[in-house]
């Protein structure tokens, strides 16, 4: 049709080329005008598309001729003709204002489109002919030019406008939507959106479903371009945004009154996907005829055994809740409490006077109220390209103080309305605002909602309906998802130990940070308590308390062998060594303190470089002893040269040798790698274990190896030199100890390293004092006894009898 339209331009024989020519076009009558419209006249004229009135007729036969095809009877949106009504109040409002069009009346002229794409052509065409003459590229018997054309309220209409007004630069202002690609906008450059682009209503949409936790919902749409436009650019928005669709649904177009069978089979199947009761949310995109199609549902629904459908609708923009007058008797609750995205929009100063003032003769040339009123049409072929100028650079505050600007695209800069659509008791609808989305505000500003004035529909009983695939997750859980079905459907699964989720329907549980734990429910993360071996414990308070009482039972030998200094069983094998294994072990017993307590720097740093010199002393001294005793037995022998190595100076060497290779040792592991405090947060689930950190494992075990390698050779030496003569043998004597000591450290290393935290410094601790307590008591406690209770023994025959 758009073909034969264009085609026409260049066949008509009174066609010229100067576009401010005038001919007499009375011969071009129109023998089928469109009898829908409206004009008044003015210096300067505008035109206007409308779409009031709409047809269904019966298909093309092809068995009659086109011109004689039945049309039933009209239906009428009498809600568009509050648009026509508002067109002719602002084109008032203008005329009246000294400020707008000095000296110039501005005119209006709308023509009816009747919802259909070669009525459309026509009624846009008409607008730029004559009255009643449809001459195109003529401007006949010189009447006023249409300089610009507002319309139409559906994208179909709008862009069969465009199709014809970009031929002549004529701009057009749409208050419907016009889905382009950019790529297309730059071929229609005369068309001006009033309606911002749909991206903003789709994000808004998904704000608005994740404001209210809606994750499973149902998707409407007519089965058209529009409508495979709308999925196309939705269905991946909803999945980045963790949203899943039910399903999906093209509604069928009703072109023609047989359409109508096709939709009752459609309705029969698909009503029962709509009754699904997860899905509560349903969100529609479309346009009037989207809604006539839907009621129309209902409509029928209403004459079988399907109940009434008690949903959330979320709606475009681009509906109003109009309808032919023949749906009021139809059922209207089930749209009752919808939501919608409307341009913002406030009511003009003196809107509500003007309407009070219509009558069916209010306006000569209103011939939308007056359906048998005939108009003429004008015909202009003269652009005003300064009026695109003008509309490219418009900038200005209306008259409820709003700012009315065009973006880059054309489009209008807006926001829209959070329109809640409330079902009135005469089956009208009373639309509220509760809330607005403004594209421009701040990111997570966008939408505002005043939850408090939306009413819901009667089937939620006011509580906030939810609309989820299944039950969502409680703090604790996260969503594991199920195979073969969509992300929105999963399971709750526990959070495992250490993490935690806080919130409901979290994705993944979160880690908790290394110094907290995850509560028992696994929905928070508690701090760790610090742990470590302390002084008020019972176990550490069982530790100090044995390490005090040996170093005082020390004390007490030590105190036993300086009184009986002169007695022989004190001065046998050599009493200086005596003393200063007496004062080692009084040391080992008080270094073991060193472990109790919070670790720091310090007591790191010399836990275990003090315990070990120590110990080395011990050992070293012991070895001394044994030494000493088997010299001494040498020297005895007649010609022996051995006598001059039995003394004090021996004995010493051998103590600070045996120390001086475990001072090197400790110092190269507190000169290059010390032990450090740090903290464990990992070993227990709940605590931080404070511990020291050895720095080298290296230099540690050769501590522990170089005691052992002289426990060693103590133990090796006592044993061959157990059996000479008693009263110079304190081998045996050496030779138990040595043997409890090697057992101790033996049984140490794998206790140790099963051990943690407080545990493992507990085990050191343990076979500090045990090794200790063996030492002392294999070798003095014989000798005490003596020296205490058997002071008749201590003399130089007994001694040389019993030992």
């Amino acid at each position: 049709m758009m073909l034969l339209l264009l085609l026409l331009l260049l066949v008509l024989p009174c066609r010229i080329v100067c576009p401010m020519s005038s001919i007499n076009c009375s011969i071009y009558d129109d023998p089928f005008p469109i009898p829908h419209n409206f004009y008044q006249p003015g210096d300067i004229l505008i035109g206007g598309i409308a779409t009031q009135v709409t047809y269904f007729n019966n298909p093309p036969s092809f068995l009659e001729h086109p011109s004689r095809m039945v049309l039933d009877e009209p239906g009428s949106i009498t809600k568009n003709y509050q648009h026509i009504l508002a067109l002719a109040f602002a084109v008032k409002e203008l005329n009246e204002n000294p400020n707008f069009l000095p000296n110039n009346s501005l005119g209006l002229y709308i023509i009816n489109s009747y919802s259909l794409g070669r009525m459309t052509f026509k009624a846009t065409l008409s607008l730029l002919s004559a009255q009643q003459k449809l001459v195109p590229n003529f401007n006949c018997d010189n009447r006023q030019k249409v300089i610009a054309v507002i319309g139409g309220l559906l994208s179909d209409t709008s862009a069969h406008m465009a199709s014809v007004l970009n031929i002549y630069k004529t701009p057009q202002i749409t208050h419907g939507p016009f889905s382009l690609a950019k790529a297309d906008k730059q071929r229609f450059l005369s068309i001006y959106q009033m309606v911002p682009d749909d991206t903003y209503q789709y994000k808004g949409a998904v704000q608005l479903l994740h404001h209210f936790r809606w994750t499973w919902i149902g998707l409407l749409a007519m089965d058209d371009d529009n409508g495979n436009q709308f999925l196309q650019r939705i269905v991946p928005l909803l999945s980045e945004n963790s949203i899943c669709f039910a399903f999906t649904y093209k509604l069928p177009k009703m072109t023609y009154l047989n359409d109508l069978l096709e939709l009752i089979v459609n309705q029969a199947e698909w009503y029962p996907v709509l009754m699904d009761r997860n899905t509560n949310v349903i969100f529609v995109h479309g346009e009037t005829p989207t809604l006539i199609v839907l009621r129309m549902y209902f409509y029928l629904a209403s004459f079988t055994l399907f109940p009434p459908l008690g949903k959330v609708w979320i709606v475009t923009s681009h509906w109003d809740f109009e309808s032919f007058s023949v749906y009021r008797i139809t059922d209207t609750d089930t749209l009752n409490g919808s939501l919608s995205f409307t341009v913002h929009s406030n009511q003009p100063p003196g809107f509500q006077e003007f309407l009070q003032t219509i009558r069916p003769s209010w306006a000569e040339g209103d011939g939308f109220i007056q359906n048998f009123w005939e108009q003429a049409f004008f015909c202009s072929l003269q652009v005003d390209k300064q009026l695109h100028n003008f509309l490219r650079r418009i900038y200005f505050n209306n008259s409820v103080g709003e700012t009315i600007r065009f973006d880059q695209d054309r489009e209008l800069i807006s926001v829209f309305d959070v329109t809640n659509w409330v079902t009135m008791s005469n089956r009208s609808f009373a639309r509220v605002k509760v809330g607005q989305l403004d594209p421009q505000a701040p990111s997570g500003e966008e939408l505002i909602l005043v939850k408090d004035r939306i009413l819901w529909h009667r089937s939620f009983n006011q509580v906030l309906p939810v609309s989820v695939c299944n039950d969502p997750c409680q703090p604790g859980y996260s969503k594991t998802k199920l195979e073969g079905r969509k992300f929105c459907c999963y399971v709750c699964t526990p959070c495992p130990e250490g993490m935690f989720s806080g919130q409901k329907d979290m994705d993944a549980c979160v880690k908790c940070p290394d110094d907290h734990y995850s509560s028992e429910g696994h929905h928070e993360c508690l701090p760790k308590i610090p742990t470590y071996l302390s002084f008020k414990e019972a176990l550490g308070i069982i530790l100090v308390t044995l390490a005090v009482s040996f170093s005082l039972f020390t004390v007490l030998v030590l105190g036993i062998f300086i009184k009986y200094k002169n007695t022989p069983i004190v001065k046998a094998n050599n009493r200086s060594l005596t003393y200063i294994l007496l004062l080692s072990l009084l040391l080992c017993f008080l270094s073991s303190l060193l472990f109790i307590g919070e670790p720091g720097k310090v007591t790191c740093l010399l836990r275990q470089t003090t315990f070990g010199l120590i110990f080395c002393v011990a050992l070293s001294t012991i070895l001394a002893k044994t030494i000493t005793v088997v010299l001494a037995f040498m020297a005895t022998k007649p010609g022996s040269h051995m006598r001059r190595w039995v003394g004090k100076k021996t004995a010493y060497s051998i103590v600070i040798s045996g120390s001086l290779i475990q001072t090197v040792i400790c110092t190269l592991w507190v000169c290059f790698s010390p032990p450090f405090p740090q903290m464990d947060r990992h070993s227990q689930p709940k605590t931080v274990m404070l511990e020291c950190n050895e720095g080298s494992a290296t230099m540690f075990y050769s501590v522990l190896g170089y005691l052992g390698f002289l426990a060693s050779v103590s133990f090796l030496v006592a044993f061959l030199a157990r059996k000479l003569p008693g009263s110079f043998n304190e081998a045996k004597f050496i030779t138990f100890s040595m043997l409890v000591f090697c057992s101790v450290w033996l049984s140490f290393i794998p206790s140790y390293l099963s051990s943690k935290g407080k545990f493992m410094v507990a085990v050191e601790i343990f076979s500090i004092l045990s090794s200790g307590v063996g030492l002392l008591g294999c070798i003095f406690f014989p000798k005490c006894y003596i020296i205490l209770l058997r002071p008749e023994m201590n003399v130089r025959e007994q001694i040389i009898r019993v030992m």
